[in-house]
């Protein structure tokens, strides 16, 4: 089992940035790509970005591209969304996932992610 728990949203302008952090137990959590996915009131769940076991590969969703950068620090056992420049459109619930097929390369397809965190709230005002 992996366990996952998102921090860092909150309330910023347009402009402005926030850094997300996802705390992950199981040691096999070192071997898991991971994503970042948002879903904002009456939309569907979205892909954000994604990184391989290293975190030397990543993906990103072409909204957040340039903007977003994703990362790992898996001695901490932690997943970050530095988030630069956000924009109206980028409120939503964010939240964290895991694909449980080690050392694989990361996906956009949620489908493909097993274990989620319960999100956080990020709110930018115009």
């Amino acid at each position: 089992q992996v366990h996952l728990v998102e921090s860092g949203g909150g309330l910023v302008q347009a402009g402005g940035s926030l850094r997300l952090s996802c705390a992950a137990s199981g040691r096999t959590f070192n071997t898991y790509p991971m994503g970042w996915f948002r879903q904002a009131p009456g939309k569907e769940r979205e892909f954000v970005a994604a990184l391989d076991w290293s975190g030397s590969s990543t993906s990103y969703a072409d909204s957040v591209n340039g903007r977003f950068t994703i990362s790992r620090d898996n001695n901490k056992r932690t997943v970050y969304l530095q988030m630069n420049s956000l924009e109206p459109e980028d409120t939503a619930v964010y939240a964290c996932a895991a694909e449980p097929r080690s050392w694989a390369l990361p996906t956009q397809s949620q489908s493909q992610y097993y274990y989620w965190g319960q999100g956080t709230q990020v709110t930018v005002s115009s």
